[in-house]
C-alpha cells in the first residue's frame, strides 16, 4: 500500500518494545519501527526524511515498518514470507546483519552464523537458509548480465549478484551501471556478498 514517505522527522523512540520514528507529511504523523541500525542514522529533529515503508496487517491492528535504504525493505519482505518468520524476527535479522552480510550467508548456506541473531536457533536459521535461498536465486536462470568492465573472474559470484539484485526489484539496466561501477573498484577474487555490498551501496544513492 505504501512505498514510502517523505516527510519531516518529528519524534523518535527507543524502548523495551522497539524503536520507532514519527514522521510528519501534510500535517499527518506516521509512526514507524525501525532497526536499532538505522535509528542510530536518523540525524536531527525537524529533518526531511525518506523511509521506504511495509504496512503490517493484522486482525487487531495495522502498524508501519520503515527502513532508510530499499533493499533493506525488500528483504524485510522476503524474510517475512518464511514461515516462522515475523516482522519482529526479519527486524532482529537486519539488525545483527547488514543487508549484503546477510544474503551473502543465504548464498553460502552458513546458518551457524545465522543464530547470532537473537530468537533465531538453528533449525529456523536452516529453515530460513533453505526458504530464503530460493526466493533470492529464483531469476539465476536468466540471461547474465555482461558487465565488459568488470575485473572479477567469479563469475558465479558475479551471476548469484546478479540473481539477488533481479529478486530485490532492480531492473536490468540499473544493475548493468551500478555492477560495473561496483566491479570496478574490487578484486578478481570478490565474493557474491563482496559485489552486492558494494552494487547496494551504489544503488542507494
Amino acid at each position: 500500500m505504501y512505498d514510502y514517505i517523505r516527510g519531516i522527522f518529528t519524534c523518535k523512540s527507543g524502548t523495551s518494545k522497539g524503536y520507532f520514528v514519527t514522521v510528519e507529511v501534510a500535517g499527518i504523523g506516521y509512526l514507524a519501527e525501525i532497526t536499532s541500525r538505522d535509528f542510530s542514522f536518523l540525524g536531527n529533529i525537524g529533518d526531511e526524511i525518506k523511509l521506504y515503508t511495509v504496512l503490517i496487517h493484522k486482525e487487531d491492528k495495522m502498524s508501519l515498518c520503515a527502513f532508510m535504504h530499499k533493499e533493506a525493505r525488500d528483504i524485510f519482505n522476503i524474510l517475512t514470507s518464511v514461515s516462522g518468520v515475523g516482522s519482529k524476527m526479519a527486524l532482529t535479522l537486519l539488525d545483527e546483519f547488514e543487508s549484503s552480510e546477510l544474503i551473502g550467508l543465504v548464498i553460502e548456506g552458513n546458518y551457524k552464523e545465522l543464530t547470532r541473531a537473537k530468537g533465531v536457533g538453528p533449525k529456523l536459521a536452516q529453515k530460513i537458509i533453505l526458504e530464503l535461498k530460493d526466493k533470492l536465486m529464483n531469476f539465476s536462470s536468466t540471461e547474465p548480465i555482461v558487465i565488459e568492465s568488470a575485473k572479477v573472474q567469479n563469475t558465479q559470484a558475479m551471476e548469484d549478484a546478479q540473481a539477488v539484485l533481479l529478486s530485490l526489484g532492480y531492473d536490468r539496466t540499473e544493475i548493468k551501471s551500478a555492477m560495473s561501477k561496483a566491479a570496478a573498484l574490487l578484486d578478481e577474487k570478490a565474493s557474491a556478498e563482496d559485489i552486492l555490498k558494494n552494487t547496494l551501496q551504489i544503488l542507494s544513492i
